[in-house]
C-alpha cells in the first residue's frame, strides 16, 4: 500500500497546476500565460483550418473571456506568423500525423528533449506548440476529448523544466514580439529540428 500511495503522490507531482479543474489556478505568470498563450494558439489554428468546428478556451480548461487580452492576442499573432512555415513543411505535417494523440507523457517529453537539446528560440517554441496543436486537433476529431487537458498539461510541464528561465530572460512572452523577423527565419530550423524529433520518436516505439 505504501508503494502505491508513493506512486500516486509522485503523479501529483509531477501534474502542473491548472491542467485540470476547467481553469488555471497557476500563481506564476510565466507559467500561466503561457497556457493561455498556447490555448489561444490552439483555437486560432483551428479555425483557420476548420472554421466549423468551435473551439473555446474552456473547451481547453481555460477561463472565458481570457483571449480578449490585447497582450495575448499579439503574442499569439506572432506565434502564428512564424508557425506559416511549419505548415508548408509536407514532411513536418506527415510525421506529426503520425504521433498518436494517446501518446504517453514520457514520449512527448522525449520529443520535447530533442527540440530543444541544442538551443531555444521562439521558432522551437512555436514547433512544441504546433505539435501540440495537432495533438489536441487529433484529440478533437477522434472524440477522445479526454486527452485535450492532458497534452496541455505535459506542455506546461516541457514549459516549466526546458524553457521557464529562458522566457524570463527574453522578458516573459512578449519577447516574442521583439526581433519578429528573426524569429521568423530561425523557424525553418525548428521544423528541421521537430521533424528530427519526431522521427526518434517513431524509431524508439
Amino acid at each position: 500500500m505504501a508503494d502505491s500511495r508513493e506512486e500516486g503522490k509522485e503523479d501529483a507531482e509531477q501534474e502542473p497546476r491548472g491542467a485540470v479543474g476547467g481553469e488555471d489556478v497557476i500563481d506564476d505568470p510565466i507559467m500561466e500565460t503561457g497556457a493561455v498563450v498556447l490555448r489561444g494558439y490552439v483555437i486560432e489554428r483551428i479555425n483557420t483550418e476548420e472554421p466549423s468546428r468551435h473551439v473555446s478556451s474552456e473547451n481547453l480548461g481555460g477561463r472565458m473571456n481570457e483571449q480578449q487580452d490585447p497582450n495575448i492576442k499579439e503574442v499569439v499573432k506572432h506565434l502564428l506568423k512564424i508557425a506559416d512555415d511549419f505548415n508548408r513543411n509536407a514532411e513536418f505535417q506527415r510525421l506529426v500525423n503520425q504521433v498518436q494523440a494517446d501518446c504517453a507523457r514520457h514520449t512527448l517529453m522525449q520529443v520535447a528533449q530533442r527540440i530543444f537539446a541544442d538551443g531555444i528560440n521562439w521558432g522551437r517554441v512555436v514547433a512544441l506548440f504546433h505539435l501540440a496543436y495537432r495533438l489536441i486537433h487529433k484529440a478533437l476529431t477522434t472524440n477522445h476529448l479526454e486527452n485535450i487537458r492532458t497534452i496541455i498539461s505535459w506542455v506546461l510541464q516541457v514549459i516549466r523544466e526546458y524553457l521557464y528561465s529562458w522566457i524570463v530572460q527574453q522578458g516573459g512572452w512578449e519577447g516574442v514580439i521583439q526581433g519578429f523577423s528573426q524569429w521568423r527565419r530561425v523557424a525553418i530550423v525548428a521544423s528541421v529540428a521537430l521533424v528530427a524529433a519526431i522521427v526518434y520518436y517513431r524509431k524508439t516505439r
